[in-house]
Order: C-alpha cells, then sequence, then structure tokens
C-alpha cells in the first residue's frame, strides 16, 4: 500500500479504489501528453481526500496539482468535491474563517475601533477532513497561496511525522507576549 494510504485506518478497500482512480487518472494524462482530447473535469474528490489526510500534501507530487486546483475552486466558490468510494464517515469538507469563533488563536488579530473590535484571521478559510467520523486534520489555507494543517491527536500518534508548520506557529505564539485584555467600564 502507498505512503497516502497506509495511515488512514481500514483503507484498504478505499485504497484498491483508489489505485484503480490512480491508473485511470494516469491514463487520463498520458492521453492529454500524447495530444488526444481530455475532457475538462473537476479535481477529483477520492485522491483530494488522500492527499489532505496525508502527513504533508505538499511534498507528494501526485497530490501538489489537485490540491492547488480544489484551493483555487473553494476560492471562487465551488463546493468541496466528494467521493464516492471513501465509504461511510470519510469526508471532506470546507468552511470559511469566521474569527474569533472558527480561526486558530496564532492566526487571530484583533484590532480595537470605535464601533467595536475588528477580527481577522490569516487564513481564508479550512478543509476538515473527517476518518471514521472524527476529525483527522484541518488544512486551513489563503486564497493567496498558502497552508497550515492542524493535525487531530490521533492523526499525530498513527502518522508518526507530518507537516508541523500549523504546532510551530502555536508554540511561537504561546511565546508571544499577550496583549492586556481591554478594561471593562474603564
Amino acid at each position: 500500500m502507498s505512503l497516502a494510504l497506509r495511515f488512514i485506518p481500514n483503507a484498504s478497500a478505499f485504497a484498491r479504489r483508489a489505485r484503480r482512480l490512480i491508473h485511470t487518472t494516469g491514463a487520463v494524462t498520458l492521453a492529454g501528453l500524447l495530444g488526444c482530447p481530455v475532457p475538462s473535469h473537476a479535481a477529483d474528490g477520492c485522491l483530494v481526500l488522500l492527499c489532505f489526510a496525508a502527513p504533508s500534501w505538499s511534498s507528494i507530487p501526485q497530490c501538489v496539482a489537485p490540491i492547488l486546483e480544489v484551493l483555487n475552486d473553494l476560492a471562487h466558490g465551488h463546493p468541496f468535491p466528494s467521493c464516492s468510494m471513501s465509504g461511510a464517515g470519510n469526508s471532506g469538507s470546507q468552511q470559511w474563517a469566521n474569527p474569533p469563533a472558527f480561526c486558530p488563536p496564532q492566526y487571530t488579530h484583533a484590532v480595537d475601533l470605535e464601533s467595536g473590535t475588528r477580527y481577522s484571521c490569516d487564513y481564508d478559510g479550512a478543509v476538515e477532513i473527517d476518518i471514521d467520523g472524527v476529525m483527522w486534520s484541518r488544512t486551513w489555507w489563503r486564497m493567496s497561496g498558502g497552508t497550515s494543517t492542524d493535525f487531530s491527536p490521533a492523526a499525530k500518534s498513527q502518522l508518526g511525522t507530518w507537516d508541523t508548520r500549523f504546532d510551530d506557529d502555536y508554540a511561537r505564539w504561546l511565546g508571544q507576549p499577550q496583549p492586556a485584555s481591554p478594561c471593562e467600564g474603564c
């Protein structure tokens, strides 16, 4: 089983389907390289699901183009692609950032204005991957490019290694002096 599939629990049936899919995708790519007409289609939801669940999608060459395509689609208001072969409880979804409630603290910024506090988030949205009905990872993404992935404790224990940018950013944020709370009733 490939590296991209080994870390997903109970993934053998999903892996067989994904391999068939990747072989099909490879045939379509080969046809395109040979100058044959290739039908236009959206990013493959199954491949995207596997890539977002990987320890570092950006280090897997087969994942880079599909993930960038999905992020571009999301930025233009398109829905997250689905995968009918993923099985019950295995899915991906997209949600727009809504600071301070839905944006990690290390990426949330507050500006006090006369009309009240205005919050912003360094990221525009997040793609959540659920495996067996439980959050596996949440990848925060920007329309201008760039991602940071928050892996669940279960994912980290099964992966062993992962892209630590989210954790590193959080540790740096914790180490910085936090702004004082605004004075209530001053």
